[in-house]
């Protein structure tokens, strides 16, 4: 559950923001009842914020005249570049910060001129981000913990359930938290397996702080451990093929969950593992470069029945044209 204090404060950047608003509305985004809307503006009537409420119908909440809080002060760039990064936090699977994002962006158009202001306003409609069909939700407050233990260098105990569904109580000395394809993972030496081992967070209950502390390896790539160690599933398919492009013309425009760039040869060698062949090679084929094909030898049938595809869609509006002017005679 989010930290009740943070959703007072975010109470708070909200009747900033607002000449008034009322407590459905208040309930609504910070997603609870009118009832503990009330208690958090109870909350900051004791901490001597001058919070003024309007009974009865159409009855709302607002802050004394004049009284504000001292603003931060943005760039354009870091506004947008900061709007855009609240947008993304259910990308990450982070729901559950949504609170504190209302908060943030509350304070950020607080701070900015109308133009600014605007322009962030405009990006907030603009812009989709459409991940959460395939990102796992994660525990915002246990990714916090885990981040405070790799910071501290101490050890985690935590309830943990395996991918083959067994059970079992792990301490653990965390290394780095990192967020690899749908999931958020942690790496870290286990005591149990005295091995270096990857846990889901989503898997992750009873997370605890443990007194005992570990020296970290220097200079540890959790991405990398990640990229090389995680199974892929059965049905996924070992690629390798060659693009004729470098490889910094090629990133950003390939996804790099489990896919390993490298320079050859004047352009790139592609690996990866994928399940679904089809839409990899329709991804290659976007990309507007030559495509040399190692392997596997499916992935030259996709490309065939991708061929095939065109062709029918290619022929349409003619058949179609064609139809019509039969059913005319």
């Amino acid at each position: 559950m989010y930290d009740p204090s943070m959703r007072v404060l975010t109470v708070l950047e909200l009747l900033q923001e607002r000449e008034q608003i009322s407590g459905p509305e208040l309930a609504r985004r910070l997603e609870v009842s009118p009832r503990t809307v009330q208690r958090y503006v109870a909350r900051l009537q004791d901490l001597g914020i001058p919070v003024e409420g309007k009974r009865g119908v159409g009855g709302a909440y607002c802050l004394k005249p004049g009284f504000r809080l001292p603003p931060l002060m943005f760039s354009g760039e870091e506004a947008l570049s900061l709007a855009l990064g609240l947008k993304a936090l259910h990308y990450l699977g982070l729901t559950a910060l949504a609170p504190a994002a209302q908060g943030a962006g509350a304070k950020l158009r607080r701070t900015l001129p109308d133009a600014l202001r605007a322009d962030m306003e405009a990006l907030e409609d603009a812009v989709q981000l459409d991940a959460e069909s395939w990102v796992v939700s994660t525990d915002a407050a246990l990714l916090a913990t885990l981040l405070s233990a790799v910071r501290e260098s101490r050890a985690v105990r935590f309830a943990y359930r395996s991918r083959l569904d067994e059970a079992s109580v792990r301490d653990v000395d965390v290394y780095r938290a990192a967020q690899y394809g749908a999931s958020w993972y942690a790496v870290g030496h286990c005591h149990a397996r005295q091995a270096l081992r990857c846990f889901r967070l989503d898997r992750m209950v009873n997370l605890e702080l443990l007194d005992d502390t570990f020296t970290p390896p220097e200079g540890f790539d959790v991405l990398e451990y990640l990229r090389t160690t995680l199974p892929a599933t059965p049905q996924s398919q070992h690629i390798s093929v060659w693009l004729g492009a470098v490889p910094n013309a090629l990133r950003g425009r390939v996804s790099n969950w489990g896919t390993e760039l490298s320079e050859e040869g004047g352009g790139t060698r592609l690996k990866a593992q994928r399940e679904h062949l089809e839409a990899f090679a329709a991804m290659l084929l976007g990309l507007g470069c030559e495509v040399r094909i190692t392997q596997p030898p499916q992935l030259r049938e996709a490309f065939g029945a991708l061929a095939r595809r065109c062709q029918v869609l290619a022929e349409l509006p003619y058949l179609q044209a064609n139809s019509a002017q039969g059913a005319a005679l």
